[in-house]
């Protein structure tokens, strides 16, 4: 019996086509029977992030990051082509064109193929993040836990 190939992806970027193409690899890596592990840390997280408002106590400084990040994977900006905001709403009506999958629904299929979403507890800490304002059902670790994933990764990617 062979062994399970792993994928690990570590989501740095907070822009919404590098979130796409990390949940497309993630998807397209589940299909093939491979362990998938999706480590959010950074800017990454808002991907994770519910859209509505959570009422939590925080910090001053942890209000402002809040306000300042975006709420959930729909509301995170390109990483070119912004134009204050019209960028975003371009490249969903040519996906939606396209019937392409927006970056809601490929968290969701990845939820559904069993890909481990993880996000990172000390940079939850540092941007004032609490466990309740991210999506439900996914695992909260420190880098410790994404190395071990890693360790035996056969793919593992930086986006």
């Amino acid at each position: 019996m062979t062994e399970k190939k792993r994928t690990t992806i570590v989501l740095f970027s907070g822009d919404y086509d590098k979130a796409m193409a990390a949940y497309i690899i993630a998807n397209g890596a589940a299909a093939y029977d491979h362990e998938v592990t999706i480590f959010h840390t950074f800017w990454g997280l808002n991907a994770l992030r519910k859209e509505e408002e959570i009422e939590v106590e925080k910090g001053f400084i942890e209000k402002m990051f809040a306000k300042m990040m975006p709420k959930g994977a729909d509301k995170m900006g390109l990483s070119k082509m912004h134009f204050a905001g019209f960028g975003p709403k371009m490249i969903k009506n040519v996906m939606k064109k396209h019937n392409a999958l927006t970056l809601p629904q490929l968290i969701e299929m990845a939820q559904e193929q069993d890909v481990k979403l993880v996000a990172c507890t000390m940079t939850m800490d540092l941007l004032g993040l609490k466990e309740e304002e991210l999506l439900d059902n996914i695992e909260y670790a420190g880098v410790a836990a994404y190395l071990a994933d890693a360790e035996d990764g056969n793919v593992n990617l930086f986006i």
